[in-house]
């Protein structure tokens, strides 16, 4: 399991005695101490902090329930629970997921075997699927400083005794608690995505032009056509779409 995870994947001189400079530096000594506030539960997990909006689910994501344990995949499709790790010790690979946007307040996971997380039909949280259809939706759950998973059968992700990761709980119970940890940087995850809005057309271009290098500063665009985007669009997996048609552009300094 851990050779196949090898590739998976942070001013002006002031002068005594100028009181209203002195006032000055009082406020921006303040601002500078609620700046550089320390996030303790992040520094207990390596820096892999708490995601609490729907924009932070993309990129690095791991999925904690209990005390920095965390979701991790088998070579078999399935997923388990792994060991605890200590303080300031992070996921290990097999606990890393990737995120990408699947509509509307919802997410989809690709583990580090190159499969989509879902669901089967008795509530097991299978990673198999090459794309990302109605059972590979997830939708994030935030009340009360809590955290939830909810499964495209409206059931809630957690631990069985078993120490398997299924979505069977109807309610949500103390066990489908758990916390969505992301390790990028919080500034970065502040900025709105914006590159699905828009015709179709547009979505494409504003995709290539945020990955391509644009050596000789030609725009290229895959020549898959626009019916090929309607239908994801449709499917549900328009994020995968356009992965895969960058992937086929040459020019594209993220997908090889």
């Amino acid at each position: 399991m851990t050779d196949e995870y090898a590739a998976v994947k942070r001013g002006k001189l002031i002068l005594k005695g100028d009181k209203p400079k002195a006032k000055k530096r009082k406020h921006k000594k303040k601002e500078k101490s609620e700046g550089d506030r320390v996030d303790e539960d992040s520094v207990k997990h390596a820096g892999w902090w708490k995601v609490e909006k729907i924009d932070d689910i993309s990129g690095s994501i791991a999925v904690e329930f209990g005390n920095n344990s965390y979701v991790s995949a088998l070579d078999n499709g399935l997923f388990t629970i792994g060991a605890p790790h200590g303080d300031s010790e992070g996921p290990s690979p097999e606990e890393i997921f990737t995120a990408f946007p699947a509509g509307e307040n919802k997410f989809a996971l690709k583990s580090g075997y190159g499969k989509y997380l879902g669901v089967s039909k008795v509530g097991v949280v299978i990673g198999r699927s090459d794309a990302v259809g109605p059972m590979e939706q997830w939708e994030p759950v935030w009340q009360d400083g809590k955290t939830a998973i909810l499964s495209s059968l409206n059931k809630f992700m957690s631990v069985d005794e078993d120490d398997s990761v299924v979505a069977q709980s109807l309610t949500a119970n103390e066990s489908v608690i758990c916390n969505i940890r992301s390790n990028k940087s919080r500034e970065t995850s502040k900025s709105v995505v914006v590159e699905e809005e828009g015709d179709l057309n547009e979505v494409e271009v504003n995709y290539v032009k945020k990955f391509q290098k644009f050596q000789d500063k030609k725009l290229r665009l895959n020549d898959g056509g626009i019916v090929e985007l309607k239908r994801a669009k449709t499917e549900g997996n328009l994020h995968e779409t356009l992965l895969d048609r960058r992937s086929k552009m040459k020019a594209d300094r993220y997908c090889k």
